[in-house]
Parts: C-alpha cells; structure tokens; sequence
C-alpha cells in the first residue's frame, strides 16, 4: 500500500537529517522532493503545490527555527497536513432510518458489487445490523448473480428482479421486501459504466430522488490514481454524495486518489478494501493512513483487529487443554484461522512500524500457512489430539497425502512440540501470546 509514495517521501524527509536548525534553503530542497513524490504519485498539481506550501509556512516558524532535531520535526508537519488533507476525523455511514438506505454508485470494475457485500457483512457483525441487498444492475445479469453469490457468502438476504428493467421500481420494491423481512439496512447496487456518460448518470440520479437515501456512497478503484479524482467529481455534481469508498488499496496503489480526493469533492473517504475477502473492509482513519505512508504503521488498526478476532471462551479452553497436556493440532489450527481472519499478510505487516521498509520487495504469501494447514488435514482426529503417536509410516502418509515432504512433517512436529512446552511455561498469557509464536512458525 502506497509503497513507492512511502519510499519517496521518505528521501526527501532525509535530507533535513543531520542538519542543525530547518533553514530555508534545506526546507526548499526538501519540499522539492515532496512535491515530486507526490506528483509521482498522481497527486492533483494545484493540491500538491498547495500542500507544500503549508509545511513550508508551518516548517519556517520561529518554534520551529530553534528546535535541534529538525528532520523529526518535518515528519509531524507533514504527517498532520497529510492528515487534514485526507479529511482529518473518521467519518461513518448514516445509519438512522428505519430502514437505513445506502445507495452505492461508480464506474464498472470499481468493486462497487463486491464491497457492497463487504458493507452488509461488516454492519451485520459488527454494528448488530440486519442488511438486505438489492440488485438494481438491469444491465449485466452477472451482476444479479455476482450479489446472490455474495450474499450467501455472507449470510445476508438479496432481493431482485430479473424481469424489470426499471432500476428505480427494483430500488422501492427491494425496501418494502426489506420492511417485510424486517430487514434494518438496505444497500442498493447500481449498474456502472466503462465511463461516465449521460443515461447512467440520468438513471443514478432517477433511483437517487425516488427513494431518498440516507447516505450515497460513491466507490473508486483507489489504483485508477487521478482518473477516480475526476470520475469522483462528475458523480458528485449529479448526486452530491455522502462518502467515498476507496477500494483495491492492497493493489498497487499509487495514493494519488486517496491523498487528493477529498479536497475536490469535499467528501470524505468512509471506507477502503483491503482485500479479496468479505472481512477486508476498513473504516478510513486520514491519521492511520498518514502514518502508513510515512513508513510509521498502524499499530492500533492491528491491535483491533486483533482483538476482533480473539475469542475469549476458546482462549479459556485452550488454557485448560494447556495445563492438562491435551493441547493438540485442532486447537492450533482453529488459531490459525482466527490470524487468517485478520487480513492479508502484506497488510497486517505493513502496519508494524519499520517493517514495511524492511520487507520491501518480498513477496509475502497470503496463504503462508496453507502448507502447515495441509499435512494438519492429512492426518487423523486421533492423530491431531495425540501428536506423540506419530511414528515413522504415519508420517510418510501424512507427507504424501499434504504433498509436502517427510521434512517438512518432522519439523512441523518439532515446532508444535516446543511451543508447547514454552505455552505451558508461561501459561496465562492465553491465545494472544500463542498467536504471537505461531507467526514465527510460517
């Protein structure tokens, strides 16, 4: 995420490093290098010539002028423009009608049906909600599809017609049925196009006055960089929407959209996709998000995912299984999927301070358990609950049924055997520390 912008701003930051006070000659070498890393990343002109501006105004102040270490100093400033730039606060989706309608608009392929999904899966597990999709692409019958696949996926009800081909009578059918269900939200997918043109905005703009939604969300592929800028105004000038959601920033995003896109349209970025899964969904913090790009981390977004994901009750079993001896690998591997559960891999690292830059250029599975999942699977219940009983021909069977190799068996048993042992000594520090070595064993 942002990888090549980080990297950039990150030389230029350098060069006030080892200077004494922040003059105006080492401030212009450095904004220099600024503008052009956000340039480079597809940032409007006018907004990053204005943004270098404030930190050349805020950098050049008689505080600053007689602070000693100046380079860290410049890291805040920029830190907290790029911050107000993005929007400042968090912002969250209206949700106060009964039922709450979110109208979804964009381009097609921005992942407007995908995140739909992502949407209701994350109001329903997490804010208690209960959503009903509505499929209003009269277009593009994959799309209906797209969303009942989805919505099984998830667990939500869909609601569609095939035989209409008014989008607006689909939009009012779908919120009596959601009445009728007793559904709390309602998320409406629109149809989308190759490009903005007048029928589509015509009939955005005809589902928009029937049914009044409490919010509009308007989602942009984050990687089409100044292009979603642009697509974000035009929509907007008809809709006026609520909130933008940025989707597909695991990608190689260049940052240009979610840097300028809020000072264009004055909307906010409410949510952004992280991912492929229904889980890979994130409210939009402008101060994480600075902090990313800064090479700083994320360090509370992985805190509460984590905490998201740790079950307590299970912690609790397992800490009885612990002290009995009985700890087994059905219990690692229902640990395994609770780290799964988190995100993907390159993300979750990329919110430890340092280990973006540490880890740049390597290619980070997202399935780095999957091998040790494999030769878990091959073996037997009686085999999971009783490592010890793994003798030589057992293991040829399980190598050859994991497609990994007797190798790889022995030393899957070798590191279960000695986080074992290390969990009963420090037994009481529960599932959170057991995650924690289990990262080491990928």
């Amino acid at each position: 995420m942002f990888d090549n912008l980080s990297d950039k701003l990150d030389k230029a930051l350098h060069v006030l490093k080892g200077h004494g006070q922040i003059t105006e000659i080492n401030v212009a070498e450095t904004l220099k290098e600024i503008r052009r890393a956000l340039l480079d990343a597809d940032v409007n002109f006018k907004i990053a010539k204005e943004f270098t501006n404030k930190v050349k105004e805020k950098a050049l102040g008689q505080n600053v002028l007689t602070n000693l270490q100046p380079g860290q100093l410049m890291v805040k400033i920029v830190k907290d423009e790029l911050t107000a730039l993005m929007g400042g606060d968090a912002e969250e989706i209206d949700l106060s009608g009964n039922p709450s309608v979110i109208l979804m608009s964009g381009l097609q392929g921005s992942g407007k049906t995908t995140f739909s999904g992502k949407l209701a899966n994350y109001l329903k597990n997490k804010k208690n909600k209960k959503p009903l999709l509505v499929a209003c692409d009269v277009y593009r019958p994959a799309a209906i599809d797209q969303l009942h696949v989805v919505g099984e996926q998830i667990g939500a009800e869909v609601f569609s017609d095939r035989d209409n081909n008014d989008p607006v009578a689909i939009a009012k059918a779908g919120i009596n049925h959601a009445k009728t269900l007793g559904c709390n939200v309602v998320i409406i997918d629109t149809a989308g196009r190759l490009a903005v043109d007048e029928q589509m905005m015509t009939e955005i703009a005809n589902i928009h006055k029937a049914i009044a939604p409490q919010e509009t969300l308007f989602v942009v592929d984050s990687m089409t960089g100044q292009d979603a800028v642009n697509t974000a105004k035009a929509f907007n000038d008809i809709l006026n929407f609520d909130g933008v959601i940025l989707t597909k920033l695991d990608g190689d995003t260049r940052g240009g959209a979610a840097i300028s896109i809020k000072s264009v349209v004055d909307k906010p970025i409410k949510f952004i996709g992280t991912g492929e899964k229904m889980e890979a969904i994130d409210v939009f913090y402008p101060s994480r998000m600075a902090d990313r790009i800064l090479g700083m981390g994320d360090v509370v977004s992985l805190v509460e995912r984590a905490q998201e994901q740790f079950d307590e009750e299970q912690a609790r079993k397992i800490q009885k299984k612990i002290a009995k001896n009985k700890f087994g690998f059905d219990d690692f591997l229902s640990q395994i999927q609770q780290i799964k559960k988190m995100g993907n891999m390159k993300d979750l690292m990329g919110m430890i301070p340092g280990a973006g830059k540490a880890l740049k250029g390597l290619d980070i599975d997202d399935d780095a358990f999957k091998h040790i999942e494999a030769i878990i699977h091959s073996m037997t219940p009686e085999e999971r609950s009783t490592p010890s009983k793994l003798n030589a021909s057992r293991k040829k069977r399980i190598a050859n049924g994991s497609g990994r190799t007797v190798q790889e068996v022995n030393q899957l048993l070798k590191q279960f055997e000695q986080m074992s042992k290390m969990m009963k000594m420090m037994q009481g520090g529960g599932g959170k520390k057991m995650m924690q070595m289990m990262q080491n064993m990928r």
